[in-house]
């Protein structure tokens, strides 16, 4: 038998699993809340940072081999009679194996992801999210679904906090650092070492200054010139959009790709401006690299290298936009600009971006249809879009209160939200700077 088993008590039939979120209370705050309307809450923690962010007793700790993570995962399900999976992301090795797992069970999946609109809705879909995505892919099933379903209600304005999402991602990373030896065979699924992402971050920090001056500069001379600009927002390297559902396997390889065919076939006064991922860890000189590029191209000036900006009107005033499958696709499409998308993304649909090859983009980019649009947004926000938040205790009570909603179909809502905001102030889950309890 597993040890640490679920507590006893009534349950209505379902036992919810959760497996690794983001360093963010926010899955803890929704296993309480299924906990208070009597469903079953089991947990499995794969490293320290995970234990620290749940405390609901019972979970129990993986310390084995990721070999041996399929067994021990099986039997773990089959003892608890798990109905319902959950977890962040479906690109994490454990969690591609879970998913897997839970699917020859017959467990329902549900995948937790960042919004595909932003800023205001997070993801929850079932079964997994852009090339997993089960979103129709066609037009004519757009049209026909978006018929069926409820136009979305207006969303809560969602506040991030910077300094709680610093806080808790230290506090989750450092935790798993210095004491690893409680889970000697943990496989970490992020490229970089924490200490590298955070010594690079500190880099970018330093120069953010001068960047924001140069990017303003950037910004006022496009704004100012008659000449087009096509935009390139890059992502990063480390997201498991471009690792899992991209055939690129680095930013590096996108910009070499796209600016080659700009300068073979895009206008000769047009330019093609890369933009940063505000995010980025800034461990790959950026700006040095899209200079190397410029000069093997031949493209000298015309490619622009831009670290900050105004994303809303960098696209407003592009004549078309590239991406992989980043949500600025989303963005750049719902305020009607042409886009043309590299990999898999769930808005890569026709009537939605550009159908034809990269280099018919640069001369007769196609733009979104109107219609189609509204049916995708509306689609997409019924099937998989929650409003809510993972970085603030306000965003991320209403985050809990419509995963309730969705997930149990019975819980009110307005109680749902209750439990979670008294929750957070029993337990002392504040903005930033305080501590989150272990178990």
């Amino acid at each position: 038998m597993i040890s640490g088993g679920e507590q006893s008590g009534p349950r209505p039939g379902r036992t919810f699993l959760f497996l690794q979120g983001l360093a963010s209370p926010f899955f803890v705050r929704l296993g309480h809340a299924l906990k208070a309307q009597g469903y079953g809450v089991s947990r499995i923690n794969l490293n320290l940072g995970d234990r620290i962010f749940w405390n609901i007793p019972g979970a129990v700790d993986y310390r084995g081999r990721f070999d041996n993570w399929r067994g021990f995962l099986s039997k773990f399900m089959d003892e608890r009679g798990v109905t319902d999976l959950v977890l962040f992301g479906d690109g994490r090795p454990y969690h591609r194996v879970a998913i897997a797992t839970a699917q020859l069970r017959g467990v329902k999946v549900h995948v937790f992801e960042e919004g595909y609109f932003r800023p205001h809705w997070i993801t929850m879909e079932e079964g997994g999210v852009n090339g997993f995505s089960g979103l129709p892919r066609d037009p004519k099933s757009l049209e026909r679904i978006a018929a069926e379903v409820s136009e979305p209600a207006e969303p809560s304005p969602i506040r991030g906090d910077m300094r709680a999402r610093t806080f808790w991602d230290v506090l989750y990373n450092l935790s798993n650092t210095f004491v690893p030896y409680l889970y000697p065979f943990y496989r970490r699924y992020r490229p970089n070492h924490c200490l590298v992402e955070y010594a690079g971050w500190v880099g970018r920090k330093i120069r953010g200054k001068a960047e924001a001056k140069r990017a303003g500069t950037v910004e006022r001379t496009l704004k100012r010139s008659k000449a087009p600009y096509f935009l390139l927002p890059l992502q990063l390297d480390s997201d498991y959009q471009i690792r899992l559902h991209s055939p690129f396997s680095s930013m590096t390889e996108v910009v070499d790709l796209v600016a080659r065919s700009f300068a073979a076939h895009a206008p000769a006064n047009a330019k093609l401006v890369v933009k940063l991922h505000p995010l980025d860890n800034g461990l790959v000189n950026r700006r040095r690299q899209t200079k190397i590029t410029a000069d093997k191209t031949g493209l000298g000036d015309r490619l622009v290298y831009l670290d900050g900006g105004d994303g809303e009107a960098l696209v407003d005033g592009a004549a078309g936009i590239v991406v992989v499958n980043s949500t600025m696709g989303t963005m750049a499409i719902d305020r009607g600009r042409p886009t043309v998308a590299l990999g898999q993304a769930i808005y890569d649909i026709e009537g939605l971006t550009h159908q034809g090859t990269l280099e018919t983009f640069w001369n007769a980019p196609t733009p979104p249809d109107p219609e189609t649009v509204r049916n995708f947004r509306k689609v997409v926000s019924a099937r998989t879009q929650l409003n809510g938040g993972f970085y603030s205790r306000e965003a991320i009570a209403i985050a809990v209160e419509n995963a309730m909603a969705r997930l149990v179909a019975m819980a009110p809502a307005a109680q749902a939200r209750a439990v979670a905001l008294e929750w957070g102030a029993e337990t002392g889950f504040r903005e930033a700077g305080s501590a989150v309890p272990g178990e």
